[in-house]
């Protein structure tokens, strides 16, 4: 363990020497060296911030920034590796990560519906009506081509992620909701999802309903019942597996964003900044009205909290998969790519805000950490 600690150390004193690098390299005119040190900068900050049990749980959102940053200065190294285009890794990507979600689900992941009913109703209405509104609200606002417009209102119409189970945790909220709405909102995906595309982004690019929710099905319902099988046969017997999904979906999700971003690089130069903006506004959103929303129908602060958070982190990585399958990775894909990174930043902060706020009295950092990774293993 010591020596684990005196290597996130390192790592996080070499990731400070990058940043006066950077500022170096820029006043000499170096600018093709600048990346190197900002990748270096994020992929060391990454490992470094692990000896910090407060700040542990950014590392997987550093290391987005250190694929997307690779990705902007050097995009030919990703987008084709020895003649192979790698945007064909996406969609298997996606499968081995839900194959993974199954292997953690079970029955009784689902039985919230039937101890819940009122409030996975209120969660799964709230996802599905908010964001595809606000989306698609913002992409005509913003003026949008019209595949990237697009790519708004796809982001705003998937399913909740896993990464709103580990912030409903941190927020003290209800982590059984949480679980059972990200299962119940994932298994519904092939239908609503491409609903809502057909409903809202109709008016921006042509849109397949049918072969739609069979990408979905192939991306995600198909892996996730060949994971609860996998569960159901071999529970208990393969540990080994458990133990390395979290790390394989999570370098899964960094490779799936560095590409879409490599294969966007040029349209993200021109409209980066406002798919930005557009992103802290969409998630904000999703947020806000979750949240309120739930205090009006009188629902308690536990669900409320945990509502707005599944309402305002979708899956990022099943969007990018959608787009994939759509022939507009570099377009359809952006939204994703950079909503994405976004949530992530915006839900640790939102849920940590949140915490310090609860009734109850806060647990000790490093037993936080230790229960994180405990969700994240079974989540993922």
């Amino acid at each position: 363990m010591e020596l684990k600690e005196k290597f996130y150390r390192v790592c996080f004193n070499l990731s400070i020497l990058c940043i006066p690098a950077i500022f170096v390299m820029f006043l000499l005119g170096y600018r093709s060296e600048i990346g190197f040190f900002a990748v270096g900068f994020f992929v060391l900050m990454a490992i470094g911030i692990r000896k910090f049990p407060n700040l542990k749980g950014f590392s997987f959102t550093v290391s987005v920034f250190a694929s997307v940053t690779l990705a902007m200065f050097y995009p030919s190294m990703i987008t084709e590796v020895r003649g192979y285009n790698t945007e064909r890794l996406i969609v298997p990507l996606i499968q081995i990560i839900m194959f993974g979600m199954g292997t953690s689900l079970s029955l009784k992941d689902f039985a919230g519906v039937i101890k819940m009913p009122k409030a996975v109703g209120v969660g799964l209405v709230c996802q599905y009506s908010i964001m595809p509104l606000v989306g698609v609200s913002l992409a005509i606002s913003f003026g949008f081509p019209p595949e990237i417009a697009a790519g708004v209102v796809l982001i705003g119409s998937s399913p909740s992620g896993v990464a709103s189970n580990v912030m409903a945790f941190l927020a003290k909220g209800n982590l059984a909701l949480s679980v059972t709405l990200t299962a119940v909102a994932t298994l519904l995906a092939p239908f609503t999802t491409p609903f809502l595309m057909q409903l809202f982004a109709g008016q921006f690019v042509p849109i397949d309903f049918y072969a739609m929710m069979v990408s979905i099905f192939k991306m995600v319902i198909f892996p996730i019942i060949a994971g609860l099988i996998f569960n159901w046969l071999f529970r208990g017997k393969a540990q080994w597996l458990h133990d390395a999904m979290p790390v394989i979906s999570m370098a899964g999700i960094v490779i799936i964003i560095g590409v879409i971003t490599a294969a966007g690089r040029d349209n993200l130069l021109t409209i980066g900044l406002l798919l930005v903006l557009a992103a802290m506004i969409h998630n904000a959103a999703g947020y806000f009205f979750g949240y309120w929303g739930c205090r009006l129908i009188g629902m308690d602060e536990r669900s409320c909290r945990t509502i707005a958070l599944e309402v305002g982190m979708q899956n990022g990585g099943l969007a990018s998969g959608i787009a994939v399958e759509m022939g507009r990775a570099a377009t359809m894909g952006l939204a994703p790519a950079v909503f994405g990174p976004w949530m992530n930043i915006s839900g640790s902060f939102l849920a940590n805000w949140w915490r310090d706020r609860s009734t109850k009295v806060n647990e000790d950092p490093s037993v936080v950490s230790e229960k994180i990774d405990e969700i994240i293993s079974k989540d993922q």
